[in-house]
């Protein structure tokens, strides 16, 4: 496993930009796949995007695309996610989660998680 932590979050007017970053521990960082999920109060944790342990790969939940990005940089051992034209409804605690082979949309195939860090986005 890795430990992970996220920073980044803030409160931000609709519209605005956050980039979020996701730093971990441990050298095998770059062979694992990396999540970003959100969990809104009341709701489920949901899936926002995934990348491969190379960064080949790429996925997002329909609701994200075109305004989120999924980067890696191996070589610093961190995930960003560049999130833009946020909406209201992006409102949640984000935690990002890596993984050797998970299912992207599947929370618990992903053993290690962040703390998460808030967004809240103001109408």
């Amino acid at each position: 496993q890795v430990q992970l932590v996220e920073s980044g979050g803030g409160l931000v007017q609709a519209g605005g930009s956050l980039r979020l970053s996701c730093a971990a521990s441990g050298r095998t960082f770059s062979s694992y796949a990396v999540g970003w999920f959100r969990q809104a109060p009341g709701k489920e944790r949901e899936f926002v995007a995934g990348i491969t342990w190379s960064g080949s790969n790429k996925a997002y939940t329909d609701s994200v695309k075109g305004r989120f990005t999924i980067s890696r940089d191996n070589a610093k051992n961190s995930v960003f996610l560049q999130m833009n034209s946020l909406k209201p409804e992006d409102t949640a605690v984000y935690y990002c989660a890596a993984e050797r082979s998970a299912a992207w949309n599947i929370p618990t195939t992903w053993g290690s998680w962040g703390q998460g860090t808030q967004v809240t986005v103001s109408s």
